[in-house]
């Protein structure tokens, strides 16, 4: 059986070589060995951005953020996933929810 990290980088080869259905396919597989895998949930957001599903991009940045919820990268990950969404949808929910990410992140920076 492969641990997550060879998982992980199977899925990041894919992702190099613009395979981004079976990046995705692959970083599920990771989740499905360990869902507090933040790094796959910040890949997975990238990854369904660039397939224009932007639903399951926003879902997989904010469990990053919900895992790590004191890393600033994690929030700045998820304002530029919402970003993404906004510029692919015009839904102006998302806009909104990239300020408060992006907010938040400068806070966890003035923590340090």
């Amino acid at each position: 059986m492969e641990n997550v990290d060879d998982l992980y980088a199977q899925a990041e080869q894919l992702r190099n070589e613009g395979d981004y259905e079976g990046c995705a396919s692959q970083l599920t597989t990771v989740l499905e060995h360990d869902d507090g895998h933040v790094l796959s949930h910040l890949a997975l957001a990238v990854v369904y951005g660039k397939l224009n599903q932007h639903d399951k991009a926003v879902t997989h940045g904010q469990r990053a953020c919900e895992l790590d919820s004191q890393d600033p990268f994690n929030f700045t990950a998820l304002s530029v996933t919402l970003q993404r969404a906004f510029a692919g949808t015009q839904n102006q929910d998302f806009i909104q929810r990239a300020e408060d990410a992006m907010a938040r992140a400068h806070a966890l920076q003035g923590q340090a």
